[in-house]
């Protein structure tokens, strides 16, 4: 490792300073956004000249070339592609002279722009071909490094590292590579990589140093910082955040985190390991000048702290995720949680869906369960609406998934596909036999059992695995519930399923219906006498009563449900105030529960959202 870049990496104390952005000041003077920023080296140099001076003038010791995207790709969007090698070195020489012989000058290579099979149409070597031109151009007319950002794709940028290594090579003193890759609001790459695979994948491709760039605000980078150089704690690693996630506010993009902001995590980037900080989409000359009065201000350097190998070995590839679903955050506090069920449409008319799901939202619902084909009856999948609701409606849900009619192969295809749609909590239950439904002849097969597919989401899809033991790219962050009776007909043989449950990683329960609240206290003291007490936090089915003969109907043909003598009285002697009576004994009941549960999950009576949403309401 040679040159003047890495010899100041080595030397310096602190991290190097790189710059800020350039297309974030450009359109905040006037450039359209649909315009090609990378032409202006040609068209406008004194803009591009302008924000170099700047950035040096703020305390920048790198610039990166007005380059991002000069490759052949994404200029031929623009009739350009005839102009890589123009556009290049005068991007290197505008850059040159904004440094003044004072900054180091890196070149700058960005995605190209398109798919690269096995993903798209362009061929790995087309691809290495682009590469290589850019990087001859920047490297032609002498820069200090070469910079290749903003990468998703672990294959785009091992093509990259390559190319541009080849092309440095052949210069009279080897030309440095940085590889920075950017990371999605979960952690990962947009194909599912974690950090620490990335970090891995850069070393090994031959990058001098590795990096992260753009993705989220400084949290998110130190998070992925850490994760990188605790999976290779010899690199040298390179972070730009952007000034947070960017909001739509009057018809333009503006970023949030502020100059201060970044002056403070300056330090704990260094603090963290890395080799050179600076700022990416959002920042500007402001937040670099922020950054180098904090480094200024201790000028001795941080102390790294830095795991032993043998540490390092026994930390899981597991990628620091998104926050834990709300419904997750709120047991873990401690608050009291309202879930309610919604059944998904026979048909395609989602309209009736969304309007309960308002309303129960409005309501003050914590989060809204979605059966799935409730009583082996067809309708619409659960993913779906849990989509729907989700999106359109703005309230999280919780998807019922049962194992019944599912083998392997869908069940774990079924996972992948509602971690994909933004589902977070699962409610593992058996499922209704098909024999009681629309179709009776339907396969009713399963390979799982609760338990099992518990244990299957815990310890295999949460920890990146499937049921094989093969990677799944990335763990997945499910928070796992299962059904609990508290009143079943064999209460030992229940309390050696819910403990089969506990022992798989179940994280909440959800109750049959009760009507009598002594009912869980009884079956707690039950299960703490064979295994101590169930610290899984349970949240307690009600089932609203709206009429004398809907009680009936429950207390004698429904297994699992009891209904007391006085209950039964009152709502025959309510006639047509039944379900006014109704909802007043829910409330009652949700009181009484209180000290012992630590939610309700509430099932409306033919579609009677109203009656849900008036005990949301009266219990808050």
């Amino acid at each position: 490792m040679t040159g003047k870049f890495l010899s100041l990496l080595q030397a310096s104390p602190t991290p190097l300073l790189a710059d800020g952005a350039m297309g974030t000041l450009l359109h905040a003077r006037g450039i359209p956004i649909n315009l090609c920023f990378d032409e202006l080296n040609l068209s406008n140099p004194a803009a591009i000249a302008g924000i170099h001076a700047e950035y040096l003038e703020a305390g920048a010791q790198i610039l990166l070339t007005n380059t991002f995207g000069a490759n052949r790709f994404k200029l031929s969007k623009y009739g350009l592609q005839d102009q890589v090698e123009a556009i290049n070195r005068a991007g290197v020489a505008l850059a040159r002279k904004g440094a003044g012989g004072v900054a180091l000058v890196a070149g700058d290579i960005g995605p190209l722009g398109v798919r690269i099979a096995p993903f798209g149409r362009v061929q790995p070597e087309q691809a290495r071909v682009a590469f290589v031109e850019q990087a001859q151009a920047l490297v032609n007319a002498e820069l200090d490094l070469i910079l290749i950002e903003t990468m998703s794709d672990l294959s785009e940028i091992q093509i990259a590292i390559q190319a541009a290594r080849a092309v440095g090579a052949g210069s009279l003193a080897p030309i440095p590579v940085v590889a920075s890759v950017t990371f999605t609001r979960d952690d990962c790459t947009i194909l599912g990589d974690s950090p620490e695979k990335v970090a891995r994948t850069l070393v090994a491709a031959g990058a001098d140093v590795i990096g992260v760039n753009c993705s989220g605000g400084p949290a998110q980078l130190l998070r992925l910082l850490k994760a990188m150089h605790s999976a290779t704690p010899q690199a040298k690693v390179w972070v730009k955040p952007n000034a947070g996630w960017p909001e739509q506010v009057g018809g333009r993009i503006m970023y949030p985190a502020d100059p201060d902001y970044f002056g403070d995590y300056a330090l704990a980037f260094c603090e963290a390991g890395a080799s050179v900080i600076g700022g990416c989409c959002g920042t500007t000359p402001h937040h670099i000048a922020a950054m180098r009065k904090a480094l200024d201000s201790n000028p001795q350097g941080c102390a790294i702290q830095v795991l032993p190998p043998s540490e390092i070995l026994e930390i899981p590839e597991v990628p620091v995720m998104a926050s834990p679903s709300k419904l997750a955050q709120k047991l873990a506090e401690g608050k009291f949680v309202i879930s309610a069920e919604m059944d998904p449409p026979r048909g395609l008319s989602t309209h009736k869906l969304i309007a309960g799901a308002s309303l129960l939202q409005e309501a003050g619902a914590d989060v809204i369960n979605v059966a799935d084909s409730p009583m082996a009856r067809m309708r619409m999948s659960a993913w779906a609406v849990c989509n729907i609701i989700q999106h359109q409606v703005g309230v999280e849900t919780t998807l019922h998934f049962p194992t019944r009619g599912r083998n392997l192969l869908r069940v774990q295809g079924d996972l992948l596909a509602a971690h994909a749609l933004g589902l977070r909590n699962i409610f593992v239950i058996m499922g209704d036999p098909t024999s009681v439904g629309d179709y009776p002849e339907a396969m009713d097969n399963y390979d799982l059992v609760p338990s099992g597919l518990i244990k299957l989401i815990k310890h295999g899809f949460n920890a990146g695995v499937d049921h094989s033991g093969a990677s799944i790219g990335q763990p997945t962050t499910f928070f796992v519930g299962a059904a609990l009776n508290l009143n079943p007909p064999k209460v030992d043989q229940e309390v050696v399923s819910a403990h089969r449950k506990v022992q798989a990683g179940v994280d909440f329960f959800i109750t049959q219906p009760i009507y009598r609240p002594e009912e869980g206290p009884a079956f707690f003291e039950k299960y703490a006498a064979r295994y101590g007490g169930l610290d899984k936090p349970v949240l307690v089915g009600i089932l609203p009563l709206v009429s004398a003969r809907h009680v009936n109907f429950l207390h004698n043909e429904v297994p699992g449900i009891s209904i007391p003598e006085q209950t039964r009285r009152q709502m025959e002697m309510a006639g047509e105030d039944a379900a006014k009576v109704g909802v007043e004994l829910a409330v009652t009941l949700i009181e009484a529960v209180k000290p012992w549960a630590q939610g309700v999950y509430l099932m409306p009576q033919f579609s009677r959202y109203d009656l849900i949403a008036e005990i949301i309401e009266a219990v808050q």
